[in-house]
């Protein structure tokens, strides 16, 4: 079985969809550490992607006008148990495009692996990009996951984004992403994270709302148990007429695990206004025994509960 092969295995696995890489209307890259494996475009998607010596940098432009039909799936992974991968990418969309981005971080066996993304996203006036990403890292823990992201987001542009990891263990997160939103655009972030054993999980998410009736959302949902932590930094800033901003946080923390919440809002301009929400605490005792009245043990209980939030 080749490398790609054995990725596509364990990309089916963690929910993604092996049948892209069949079909020609839809456009898809690859990489398992430093290799490209598979790529492949569609009109109106130019797409520079090149092998580094730590991973792989990615350019890509979507042209004026353009809307890519179908979603563009991306797949990074280490398949060994060790290893590091570097993903630079720099994504643009000009006016009037609009896209949409699956995004699977797929590390099975890592036991001392360290994966780095570095991206700059460029939205530009009327145009919309969606990226919604899901990462696995196995049940080992051994591996260190450091997003950043920084994004500007042009007049009447809308961007959002989704990071998910619900399943297997964590090891450590270390989330950094900042947003910048123009005239009547509009951000939305959400993260949603289950830590288990000792993971350490650290998302410090930004957005600047310089333009006039700009509109910003960062939801945050995290759920703890064992001895793992969590420190959530949600950070909005308003300093344009009309603008709007709201931070939402929910952490659930059940044994030993410890989590803590650090909503900053801050506001230039009189006619902004900018709101922050943020609770911490353990699973809901009525909602609980609700779920017990029916039948359920404690532990299932729980486990609905947990998955609830995190939806």
């Amino acid at each position: 079985m080749s490398e790609l092969d054995d990725l596509m295995k364990a990309y089916g696995e963690a929910g993604g969809d092996k049948a892209v890489l069949e079909n020609t209307e839809i456009a898809h890259l690859v990489a398992s550490g430093r290799k490209l494996l598979s790529m492949k475009n569609v009109k109106g998607l130019e797409v520079d992607a090149r092998e580094t010596l730590t991973g792989i940098s990615v350019k890509v432009t979507i042209k004026e006008g353009v809307k890519i039909k179908n979603p563009v799936h991306l797949c990074f992974g280490i398949l060994h148990n060790k290893g590091t991968q570097k993903i630079k990418m720099d994504v643009k969309l000009e006016k009037n495009a609009s896209a949409y981005f699956i995004a699977h971080c797929i590390f099975p066996k890592a036991e001392k692996v360290k994966h780095i993304m570095d991206a700059v996203a460029e939205v530009g006036e009327n145009a919309e990009m969606r990226y919604s990403e899901t990462h696995y890292h196995g049940l080992y823990g051994g591996i260190e996951v450091i997003p950043k992201a920084v994004v500007k987001v042009g007049k009447n542009g809308r961007y959002f984004t989704d990071f998910n990891l619900i399943t297997g263990r964590v090891g450590s997160l270390a989330i950094d992403y900042e947003v910048e939103a123009g005239e009547n655009a509009v951000t939305e972030l959400t993260a949603r994270v289950f830590g288990h054993a000792n993971d350490e999980i650290k998302i410090k998410e930004k957005v600047v709302l310089t333009g006039e009736n700009s509109r910003g959302l960062i939801k945050t949902r995290v759920a703890l148990e064992d001895e793992a932590k969590a420190e959530v930094t949600g950070i909005t800033e308003g300093s344009a007429a009309g603008a709007r901003g709201h931070v939402d946080c929910v952490e659930i923390v059940k044994d030993n695990a410890v989590a803590s919440a650090i909503p900053v809002v801050k506001v230039t301009n009189p006619l902004a206004k900018v709101t922050h929400e943020a609770a911490i605490g353990s699973v809901d005792k009525r909602q609980l025994e609700t779920l017990m009245a029916h039948g359920l043990t404690f532990e299932e209980a729980v486990d609905i509960i947990v998955k609830g939030i995190l939806k």
